[in-house]
């Protein structure tokens, strides 16, 4: 694989580079490149910025609104997006929801939901892990009735992101009870203002609001609502789970962390001389730098395998688990380079709104929370446990 930028491509990329440094507000800027919580409002304000753009669905085809930007745009406007700062775009319309719509709903379905979700007027979350069913999906028992024009749906479901912002909900539901668990399952989008609907909210360990169970009882479903065929949603949700496993590997974002990593080793200082210098942790974090190499070069591999318009494939666990690794080994060196600061926090810190005096630098005030917060990249999109599975009996034929 030739890994050299054309110079088209060098040029695109200061094409986004000049747009980001007229557009992408400081207010958006300054809460990515701090670590700090980024509000609903700045990924509506940054989505509608780029709707306005022409480049509201980078990952899209023209003919559905999008950019039809090759593998290669796709992947150095996300990389300049993320290291400029810029708020992650929502990927549960750009990049779940709104590739299945594409592939197997029907025309009005298109016409319904697609612009809005490039315009940034719906915001969607994902409705699929239960309390008795997160990696074993199939076991799910939220109920979905079918009942003369709509379906009266029933159930729980937990763990969901951002719920409490959401307009629409696409849920996994049991349309057939008598079938094998993979074969009675449906693929339906809720409004989030139907009655019967209710968020409740889940407080994490770093005391942000980010998940929920929402709770459906009775809701009445137009038949309209259903996407695909009627028991055929397992097909759907594994088609989806290929594009968030592929979405969670973070390239961009992980950049960005690794030269704010190293910016914070080469400020400590561990025996008069700085830890970037200590060969332990020096010897750590090139293996990082290196991991997230080969990462980058596995990312481009599925990005080409979905210009093909073939729906990622097994290489997407890999991204999945060795994506959500690094994050995870990032924020750790990161509380280790600044040692028993990163300790104390205070949750307000991570909302930039903490005007007491501070312990120690203060980008340490949110590493900690930031920390337990990436915990769950492991288990969420499919355990990294399952991950491996998949990999054994797919890629090695185990």
């Amino acid at each position: 694989m030739d890994l050299s930028f054309t110079p088209e491509e060098q040029a695109f990329r200061e094409e986004v580079r000049r747009f980001l440094e007229q557009r992408l507000p400081a207010s958006l800027r300054r809460h990515v490149l701090e670590g700090l919580h980024a509000p609903a409002a700045d990924t509506v304000e940054w989505q509608r910025l780029l709707h306005r753009q022409g480049w509201g669905g980078p990952s899209w085809p023209t003919e559905h609104g999008g950019t039809g930007w090759d593998p290669v745009r796709q992947y150095i406007f996300e990389e300049e997006c993320a290291a400029a700062g810029a708020p992650r775009l929502l990927p549960f319309g750009l990049k779940m929801v709104g590739p299945v719509i594409m592939r197997f709903g029907n025309e009005a379905q298109r016409r319904r939901f697609l612009p809005r979700i490039l315009s940034g007027e719906d915001w969607w979350c994902q409705g699929y892990s239960e309390p008795e069913a997160g990696s074993d999906l199939a076991s799910l028992r939220t109920r979905a009735d079918r009942q003369g024009d709509h379906y009266l749906v029933n159930g729980q479901k937990t763990w969901i992101t951002l719920a409490q912002h959401a307009d629409w909900i696409f849920c996994l539901v049991r349309t057939d009870h008598a079938a094998r668990p993979q074969a009675g399952i449906s693929f339906l989008l809720i409004d989030m203002k139907t009655p019967g609907v209710t968020v409740r909210p889940i407080v994490m360990l770093d005391g942000g609001h980010e998940i929920n169970e929402v709770w459906f009882e009775d809701v009445a479903v137009p038949v309209e609502n259903l996407v695909g065929e009627e028991n055929k949603g397992w097909t759907y949700a594994k088609f989806l789970l290929g594009h968030e496993r592929a979405n969670i590997a973070g390239i961009g974002s992980s950049k960005r962390e690794l030269e704010r990593l190293k910016r914070i080793a080469a400020a400590e200082l561990k025996h008069g001389r700085s830890l970037a210098e200590d060969p332990f942790f020096a010897a750590r974090l090139a293996q990082v730098e290196i991991d997230l190499m080969a990462l980058e070069i596995t990312n481009l591999r599925v990005l080409s395998a979905e210009a093909e318009q073939r729906t990622p494939g097994p290489e997407a666990s890999l991204l999945k688990i060795k994506g959500s690794e690094i994050q995870q080994a990032l924020a750790e060196l990161m509380m280790q380079a600044v040692g028993p600061y990163a300790l104390p926090f205070r949750v307000e810190a991570l909302d930039g709104g903490f005007q007491g005096e501070p312990v120690g630098p203060a980008h340490a005030a949110p590493l900690a929370a930031t920390y337990c917060n990436l915990r769950k990249t492991t288990i969420y999109g499919g355990s990294n446990e399952i991950q491996k599975n998949i990999i054994a009996q797919l890629i090695l034929g185990l």
